[in-house]
């Protein structure tokens, strides 16, 4: 049988107390109270917090503590123009987007952020129009080449990465584009055309998950940019489209929150580079949501069906664990 000592090439040390600050993964031995223990990771939590001001589809930028939510859809039938301000505590509406339209593309941070793709009625039209936010206002700036909502984004707004989404009336795009700034050049496709695929990471290293095929099915498929090309990874556990996108600095690490199935689900998973895992739900069920920040600070926010409720993922606690030895 297999020791500790031979596993991990050292003792279990014994201690009168617990360890002061013990690391993830320390074994000891408390010899006062006769108990082996280590150190685990323990559950993330979500908790709620100020709503948005106005409930919608939405896009964002940011991060937890400093997050912008612009353009979307509410009834009765406006596509909003709205752009808000999160300071951590409170939704501040600010200056609006020049072009009102749902289902956009969001890349960037509070202070300098990206608009691009999107959809409006009537008549019903997939747009291309991108817009940049310098903190104050935004400023119309070159189109993407295929006009589509439902886009997947990813990056900053000097350089960002759209993929995927849909046309009014043809079938659903792989089409992946690449933001320098200035212009949007058309680089490798997806492998599987998907809409409403949404994802997390830099331009050139992003995770690109779920989705929809086409109506009625929904995909658990993942997909990993690494600059070039897009390679299939593992899948999510639930298959379903417009996660809350934007939570995760790289394609090895993201949160994947809420979605769309058959109806809106609460469901959240973490990918740490080469499995989905299941962890704590969100409280309010929702699609096509903000989502800004990384796997360990987190903030989603607005959604269909069309909700203002805002949340935070805060970071998962340290634990001391007891092994029954008896």
């Amino acid at each position: 049988m297999a020791t500790y000592l031979g596993t991990h090439g050292g003792k279990i040390q014994d201690y009168t107390t617990n360890p002061d600050n013990p690391i993830i993964g320390q074994v000891w031995y408390n010899t006062t109270s006769n108990a082996l223990s280590f150190r685990a990771e323990g559950a993330g939590a979500w908790a709620t917090v100020n709503s948005l001001n106005t409930a919608r589809d939405i896009a964002g930028a940011g991060i937890q503590t400093a997050a912008l939510g612009f353009a979307g859809y509410s009834p009765p039938a406006i596509y909003r123009t709205l752009t808000e301000s999160w300071n951590g505590t409170n939704w501040t509406e600010v200056n609006d987007l020049n072009v009102g339209r749902a289902y956009v593309g969001g890349a960037g941070i509070q202070t300098a952020a990206l608009a691009f793709g999107g959809f409006t009625y009537p008549p019903s039209a997939s747009r291309a129009e991108t817009e940049t936010w310098n903190g104050t206002n935004w400023t119309a700036v070159n189109n993407l080449n295929t006009a589509r909502y439902e886009i997947g984004a990813s990056g900053t707004n000097t350089a960002a990465l759209a993929w995927g989404g849909s046309l009014v009336g043809p079938p659903v795009q792989a089409v992946t584009e690449l933001w320098n700034g200035t212009n949007w050049t058309e680089v490798n496709n997806l492998n599987t055309a998907t809409t409403g695929k949404y994802g997390s990471g830099i331009q050139t290293a992003t995770l690109a998950y779920g989705g929809s095929l086409g109506p009625p099915g929904k995909t658990a498929a993942t997909e990993s940019w690494n600059g070039t090309n897009w390679t299939e990874v593992n899948d999510l556990n639930t298959a379903r489209r417009d996660v809350s996108s934007s939570i995760g600095t790289s394609n090895t690490s993201a949160l994947a929150a809420g979605g769309y199935t058959t109806t809106a689900v609460t469901v959240t998973e973490e990918y740490n580079g080469t499995n989905w895992t299941e962890v704590a739900d969100i409280s309010t069920a929702r699609s096509a949501s903000g989502g800004v920040g990384t796997v360990s600070a987190a903030l989603v926010f607005g959604g269909v069906p069309y909700t203002t409720a805002t949340e935070e993922w805060t970071n998962p606690v340290l634990v001391t664990k007891t092994v029954d030895t008896d």
